[in-house]
């Protein structure tokens, strides 16, 4: 009787284990993801596949014939027509591998996803209390393919940009899905002594709004990174901290009413996402020192220092790529810390 007891516990252990690690390898793809999709973004590669079929378009063209016709299609867009006109087919096969690519992850993430919780679902090893929330995750992963196909439209029609409002939307769903997946994963992962949470010194109410503050302004700043990214605001006033010679932008304050240029001013939005970072960042740091927590108050440093040399550099690729990552990152730690601090 004692062994059948112990080999159910080890059974009931096995399969937490086993849905950490999915759930963790799940939220790590979906970080690749958003590196990838920050890497479509900046080749100017998210508008070079116009059509959306989610099933037959995970192959790419495979001869001649099928490229000549996606590459007609583009033709026929205000991309091409406003910037890109006399592409050759070589320049256009190498942003559609891009968006092609960032599709095909898309998919792959479906499918991690998926097959194995049908698996742990037929063998009834989905730990009691999770079953709606896995096939919550489900839900907001299909809407977020949707939602990428919704951002793509936007720049299809009239001009040839996607809607920052639609790619803020589409960064700010994969932050949230990212996020439930990897605090769900730390439910049945035991962490590395260093970051194993625990009751933190200073565990009271203020440390816990706290940590909440720093998660809804971390949320912002990268909502108005996205605005920034989508108004491709960050190629202008590439200096630090000073736009321009002033710490205001003067050229922000011609749309109206005056808040309109917070969401629609390339200055007023840029102004925007960089005090809104640094403002972040001091919390997060008065955060992590509250908590006692080295590693989120390091890395809140290196991402800070990641956004100013994006906007230094004139948004190269590579810095922007880790910027992107590294916002990721940051949210990680942050909830490593919530959950250091809780009661």
């Amino acid at each position: 009787m004692g062994n059948q007891k112990n080999a159910a516990v080890n059974g009931l252990n096995a399969a937490h284990t086993g849905c950490g690690l999915w759930l963790m390898g799940c939220a790590m793809m979906v970080l690749a993801m958003a590196v990838i999709g920050a890497i479509t973004r900046l080749t100017e590669s998210g508008l070079s596949i116009t059509e959306w079929r989610p099933l037959i378009g995970a192959l790419p063209p495979l001869n001649e014939a099928q490229w000549a016709h996606v590459f007609d299609l583009y033709r026929q867009t205000p991309e091409y027509l406003h910037k890109n006109k006399g592409m050759s087919l070589e320049d256009f096969q190498y942003i559609f591998f891009w968006e092609w690519f960032h599709r095909l992850w898309g998919r792959l993430i479906g499918l991690a996803f998926a097959l194995p919780l049908i698996w742990f679902a037929v063998k009834r090893r989905i730990p009691a209390g999770y079953g709606w929330r896995f096939f919550g995750f489900l839900i907001l992963g299909g809407l977020q393919g949707a939602m990428g196909w919704y951002m793509v439209q936007s720049g299809l029609v009239d001009r040839p940009a996607v809607s920052h409002y639609r790619l803020a939307a589409h960064l700010g769903l994969a932050f949230l899905i990212y996020a439930l997946l990897f605090r769900t994963a730390l439910d049945f992962i035991a962490l590395p002594a260093s970051l194993a949470p625990h009751r933190a010194e200073k565990s009271d109410k203020t440390t816990r709004v706290l940590g909440l503050v720093c998660l809804a302004l971390l949320a912002n700043t990268v909502i108005w990174g996205a605005f920034t990214a989508g108004l491709d605001a960050g190629l202008i006033y590439n200096s630090f901290p000073l736009m321009g010679g002033r710490f205001f932008p003067h050229d922000a304050g011609f749309l109206s009413p005056f808040w309109m240029n917070f969401v629609e001013s390339h200055a007023g939005v840029q102004f925007a996402h960089r005090w809104l970072a640094m403002t972040t960042a001091a919390f997060i740091l008065a955060y992590a020192w509250r908590v006692r927590f080295a590693a989120l108050g390091v890395m809140v440093v290196v991402q800070a220092g990641l956004g100013i040399a994006t906007l230094l550099s004139h948004v190269q690729i590579g810095l922007a790529a880790a910027h992107q990552a590294g916002a990721f990152i940051l949210l990680s730690l942050l909830i490593i810390a919530i959950m250091k601090a809780r009661v």
